[in-house]
């Protein structure tokens, strides 16, 4: 899978199908044609004259070699086209207002931090 921007959102058709269903498939088109040899060869031995009879005969032999080069290509690599869903973004915050100063106030926040605290606790 391609790497992706963090603000796009990959579609789940664009995901390809799972290892498992690949070698399936690709199982099954090799039983296929694997079948479709075995009718050949006896088509060509039991059924057929002539010409048919030699076109059988090399289809049945040039098939597992074509065969297993089709099966073992590997993974489907066939690309999807799916755009990504944007997400829906957050509404914007209001900008703030400044806090109007007011000459001579000043407001002082403390808080005691009970691990920075040196005094010793018999002292007060």
């Amino acid at each position: 899978m391609s790497t992706s921007r963090p603000h796009e959102v990959p579609s789940i058709t664009g995901v390809p199908a799972s290892l498992a269903a690949d070698q399936n498939r690709r199982l099954r088109q090799y039983l296929f044609q694997m079948g479709l040899r075995v009718v050949l060869i006896l088509a060509a031995a039991l059924l057929v004259e002539g010409w048919l009879m030699w076109v059988c005969f090399v289809g049945a032999v040039v098939l597992p070699y074509s065969a297993v080069l089709l099966v073992n290509a590997g993974r489907d690599r066939s690309t999807r086209e799916s755009s990504a869903v944007p997400p829906e973004q957050p509404p914007e915050l209001e900008p703030m207002i400044p806090p109007v100063e007011r000459p001579g106030v000043r407001v002082v926040d403390h808080v005691d931090d009970p691990l920075t605290d040196t005094t010793d606790p018999k002292d007060h």
